[in-house]
């Protein structure tokens, strides 16, 4: 068992390494999005820059574009958000919009039509069906169903009639009221709110009090919409909504404005060589967070010969002035250090972690651990009333995606977890308090989220063919590792969640996101990391499952489906993607732990001989 062990960790040890750029860290790869073309395409066309210089080059995007589409449409004539997901609704009509915006629904005949027939299939035959489909999907959070209809008018396949409303006169607002307005959309959708209010009023006009005013709001939101938009021209360096941006200017009649220009440059610049666009540039600094972790688990930083320059590359990321799109305080770190990167509360406590790791928090010159205080400070200062943590801004908790979330305030406990007895003698006098309130509130929250079969569900990830969408798995292992760092794997609240991962397992050892669900590498490490260390020797039965479990990952190793990613990863508004170095860097974890436990591989032991 040690042998297959060894053999399938050096494999992901060496594809790991093999991935690292030329500087030392790694950058990682998201797929390309069905999604995220469709509205590039859609973008460059009804808002590029046709009949100018730069419209050759635009057109030839497009037409890129439009064929990558037509050769992945899935079989039953949809599209899904990724080459590896089901059809869905939402994607199907935005590729249908592309195709009419670009004038080549005749050109694309065949494959439009599939499309068609596939939403006529799912949403009704009528423009109004289609909608109210859309509507009824997204409910309250207009965060996607607005843009996806404004999209859909621009193209002419809905009324203007079909799209709600949105305040975009309420950005003018300080930016410190936006939790008391009520907005309809997320928190770091404000962009979309402005373009897509102003190109909405603009086309549906009415005749009330209220109307004049939006009219006036228009010029100073414009104005807020341009300090939001970073110097590269990409609003949380997101081609989708980058790209509804342009659109939705473009369709108020805005053409000509500064912010559409740098939207389109930053489309052209992310474009793909096949032709397709990601969802986003790259997750750099996420994805190095999570290997540095996954090398440690390992007991293999040795790997890491220039890991001085690493820990220098993630503290140089370390936000140290107010975050103009949410108003974040200096402190926290973005999942990429390009410039529509955004503070969050999954890559701030990532990389509070891997910096631990690298030996940058250890005992030094006074001073040395300011960038430390500062991000536990900035996570301290995110905590909701709930004791959860949110990801971009304390208090917008009406929205799925701006509540706490069980996943991230397990991360932040675990950042926090090494400083809480002696904060002191790391510089940390001046967030003791922080550091109380993150543990004590959080392990209050997360024991009231715990659903009656012990499960967690996680804010940020999901699967695909599980009820809801949702990930328990991950959800559940994410918060276990949190209570073993805190060394209270006893707890209650633990041991059912240990139960829940235990009865989740498929009969032939793999775990997939819930229950009955097929197994995938990512969710069977993220569990055995789990695992491991809440399960005692003595528990003979649990033991054997875990070797099980293991038995599967090295057998998946050995076929090479680790590097088959699945989607598992949300993006904004339950947009699916996958990252490639996600099996990669889990099933280090999960074998390194192994490893180092010998309880997990006996000598002698002949499970795994074939």
């Amino acid at each position: 068992m040690e042998r297959q062990l060894t053999e399938a960790l050096e494999q992901v040890l060496a594809d790991l390494m093999a991935a690292r750029d030329s500087r030392g860290h790694w950058e990682g790869e998201l797929c390309s999005s069905a999604l995220s073309t469709a509205v590039a395409v859609s973008a460059l066309a009804h808002a590029g820059q046709a009949g100018s210089e730069s419209g050759t080059a635009d057109w030839n995007l497009v037409a890129a574009g439009l064929d990558w589409l037509a050769a992945n449409q899935n079989e039953d004539g949809g599209f899904g958000d990724t080459i590896r997901s089901k059809s869905n609704l939402s994607t199907s009509i935005l590729c249908l919009c592309a195709w009419r915006l670009t004038r080549t629904a005749e050109k694309y005949q065949a494959p439009y039509r599939r499309c068609e027939e596939w939403v006529n299939r799912r949403a009704g035959d009528t423009a109004a069906k289609w909608a109210g489909a859309v509507r009824d999907f997204y409910g309250t959070d207009r965060t996607f169903s607005v843009p996806i209809l404004t999209t859909c008018a621009l193209a002419g396949l809905v009324g203007w009639d079909e799209v709600p409303r949105l305040p975009h006169e309420l950005a003018v607002l300080p930016q410190s009221w936006y939790r008391f307005a009520s907005l309809p959309v997320v928190s770091y959708a404000l962009p979309a709110l402005i373009s897509m209010g102003i190109c909405i009023h603009r086309n549906r006009p009415s005749i009330n009090p209220w109307s004049g005013v939006r009219s006036l709001a228009a010029g100073p939101a414009l104005r807020v919409l341009g300090r939001l938009q970073p110097e590269n021209g990409g609003f949380l360096e997101a081609t989708p909504l980058t790209a509804f941006v342009a659109l939705s200017l473009a369709g108020a009649g805005e053409r000509s404005h500064p912010v559409v220009g740098k939207a389109l440059g930053f489309l052209r610049a992310s474009a793909r060589e096949d032709g397709s666009w990601p969802i986003d540039t790259h997750l750099a600094t996420w994805v190095t967070n999570l290997a540095v972790k996954a090398l440690e688990d390992a007991d293999r930083l040795d790997l890491l010969a220039n890991r001085e320059k690493v820990a220098a590359y993630l503290l140089n990321q370390q936000h140290r002035v107010r975050h103009p799109f949410t108003g974040a305080e200096p402190g926290g770190w973005a999942w990429s250090p390009l410039p529509g990167g955004v503070p969050d509360a999954d890559d701030t406590p990532g990389a509070l972690i891997a910096l631990r790791a690298l030996g940058a928090a250890r005992p030094r010159e006074k001073g040395a651990w300011d960038w430390l205080a500062r991000g536990i400070g900035w996570l301290g200062g995110l905590q909701n009333r709930d004791g959860g943590v949110p990801t971009f801004c304390r208090g917008w908790g009406k929205l799925p995606f701006d509540r706490s979330g069980t996943d991230l305030t397990a991360h932040a406990i675990r950042a926090v977890a090494p400083y809480r007895n002696d904060p002191e003698a790391h510089g940390l006098a001046m967030v003791r308090l922080e550091i109380r309130l993150l543990v004590e509130g959080g392990l209050e929250y997360l024991a009231r989220q715990q659903r009656e079969d012990g499960s967690w569900l996680p804010l940020w990830f999901g699967h695909q063919d599980a009820p809801g969408d949702a990930n328990p798995v991950f959800g559940t292992a994410r918060v276990l590792l949190a209570y073993r760092d805190l060394g209270l794997s006893d707890l209650q609240e633990a041991r059912k969640g240990v139960r829940y991962l235990l009865e989740s397992q498929n009969p032939d050892g793999s775990w997939g996101g819930d229950r009955g669900v097929a197994g995938q590498v990512e969710e069977t490490a993220l569990a055995l990391t789990a695992l491991m260390d809440q399960v005692a020797p003595h528990r003979t039965g649990e033991v054997e499952r875990i070797r099980e479990g293991l038995g599967w990952l090295c057998r998946a190793i050995r076929e090479g489906r680790h590097r088959d990613a699945a989607p598992i990863g949300f993006y904004f508004a339950r947009l699916w993607y996958f990252e490639k170095l996600y099996p990669i860097i889990f099933s280090i974890s999960a074998l390194g732990r192994a490893l180092r436990a010998p309880v997990y591989h006996p000598p002698g032991d002949q499970t795994w001989v074939e």
